[in-house]
């Protein structure tokens, strides 16, 4: 019997099931096929634009450079938290730092929740995707089994097909979860690098910073 003939005869919680088994398929391997682009680009992007920063001679060839190493405008926004931040002097170069280290936080804050769009879906469907197909494979049985008992049928034969049929929900939840949980870990331990390399700069920008900011005051 085909999936098609299967889902014909199936009631509506066991489509239910089908259809929310589907979508979670479909929506965890859209976020890994996206992710894997996103952070390939991250890591490529992050060490140009590093390497240009430190290579220029002036704040405003090292701004230009970033602007332009950066593709997707990904650390955009750890540029802007130093260039933003005004400069009254010296005698308020304390007030500064503390700025400073406000707007470094929450641009390096706005970089880490992009680059870790998707994660939660990923785990969600991990933990929950194999309880989804056992629920569907509970149901089926006893969907099949009562239909058995009303028919009055008990032969090994006409108990195993409808039975099997069910434990494919629990194979199918297994098949939607699996890669989601490889796809979490392996991207998880990308994000750990990426986001220890973003901490590094973040440092960086702000010891130099005040004096950047000096400059264009």
């Amino acid at each position: 019997m085909s999936l098609i003939d299967t889902l014909s005869q199936a009631d509506g919680l066991s489509r239910a099931v089908t259809l929310l088994l589907l979508c979670m398929s479909v929506a965890s391997w859209v976020i890994i096929l996206y992710k894997s682009w996103l952070l390939q680009s991250a890591v490529k992007d992050l060490a140009v634009c590093k390497g240009l920063f430190w290579q220029a001679t002036d704040w405003s060839q090292a701004h230009a450079q970033w602007l332009q190493a950066d593709r997707h405008a990904m650390f955009v926004p750890l540029l802007q938290a130093i260039s933003l931040v005004p400069s009254n002097g010296l005698a308020s170069q304390p007030m500064l730092q503390d700025q400073l280290t406000r707007s470094l936080r929450e641009a390096l804050q706005a970089v880490r929740t992009r680059l870790q769009w998707g994660q939660d879906v990923l785990a969600t469907v991990g933990a929950t995707a194999p309880f989804v197909g056992l629920l569907g494979t509970v149901w089926g049985i006893f969907h099949a089994l009562t239909n058995l008992s009303v028919a009055g049928q008990y032969t090994l034969d006409k108990v195993a097909q409808p039975v099997g049929e069910a434990l494919v929900m629990t194979a199918a939840g297994l098949a939607v979860a699996i890669p989601a949980v490889i796809a979490y870990n392996l991207m998880g331990r990308r994000l750990a690098r990426i986001d220890a390399e973003l901490e590094g700069l973040a440092y960086d920008l702000r010891a130099l910073a005040p004096s950047v900011t000096v400059k264009l005051g």
